[in-house]
């Protein structure tokens, strides 16, 4: 995604330290459009799934503001790739946004609500991942009308693996990356670190094997959903479907950990957080 050299000539590493020890908002600029395509990048994925009439270019405009988060509060020290770092912040500055002008239906919020309460419900009782007909039986549908829901729904709250960690705002997301403790954190802090690392590969574990695999191959493999669907042999939709399905059984059965175990504790100064 982005160079290994900033629009001035210096190394990226050189402009970071400048930056950081000046605070100049020319060398901030520059970090900008050093990392503008991390920006589209993170608007492209975000826009697969959603109506036609949502432009990304206003996307790509709105995760600017997460970049600028970003770059302001990143800190080279703890050793952290930047796009890391920063792709949570921009993908939540979008996501923010979308929100804020409400254009989901609030019907088709009910139903994403509902559906993910009859998961959350179903894992407690059942104390395994429910079944597609399990979850329809229990919401009172047929398969049919289930399979449909979870179309409708597939691109509700743009739902992604970063929101399992989600904090109150877009400044305070606690990636995978980030959740390495540095040489200042204490007992406590890497404990519940491990902890919250271990439940999500626990809960991954569980789910079934195309869950498992659309999961790996777009957070991990940083494949698109199309792509994941020529993989499958499913259409772009179906992947989309089946993301959605996976991320709202994952929020679930980490829904029952005890309080403040749900996320790891971040640095005050770093608002840490798909």
């Amino acid at each position: 995604m982005a160079t290994e050299a900033d629009p001035s000539g210096h190394g990226i590493d050189a402009l970071w330290a400048e930056y950081k020890k000046s605070g100049a908002k020319a060398q901030r600029d520059q970090l900008i459009v050093h990392y503008a395509p991390v920006v589209k990048y993170v608007a492209g994925r975000v826009s697969v799934g959603l109506p036609r009439h949502v432009d990304e270019a206003d996307l790509a405009s709105y995760g600017i503001i997460g970049l600028i988060d970003a770059i302001e509060r990143f800190e080279p020290a703890r050793n952290i790739k930047f796009e890391t770092y920063a792709i949570p912040r921009i993908k939540g500055a979008i996501i923010d946004e979308l929100r804020s002008i409400d254009w989901v239906p609030r019907s088709v919020r009910a139903k994403a609500r509902a559906v993910e309460q009859s998961y959350s419900k179903l894992e407690s009782s059942l104390h395994r991942t429910p079944t597609d007909e399990e979850v329809a039986a229990d919401l009172e549908m047929s398969d049919t009308e289930f399979q449909s829901t979870l179309r409708k729904i597939s691109f509700v709250g743009v739902v992604a693996l970063d929101e399992v960690f989600r904090g109150g705002d877009h400044s305070d997301r606690a990636t995978l990356g980030e959740s390495l403790p540095d040489a200042a954190a204490g007992p406590m802090e890497t404990f519940e670190v491990q902890e919250t690392k271990e439940a999500l590969i626990r809960a991954v574990n569980e789910m079934g094997d195309r869950e498992k695999t659309v999961l790996t191959l777009y957070y991990y493999e940083g494949l698109t959903l199309a792509e994941i669907g020529e993989i499958l042999g499913v259409t772009e939709s179906r992947v989309c479907q089946i993301h959605t399905k996976a991320v709202l059984q994952l929020r679930a059965k980490l829904a029952d950990r005890p309080e403040g175990t749900t996320r790891p504790k971040a640095k005050a100064e770093s608002a840490t957080t798909g």
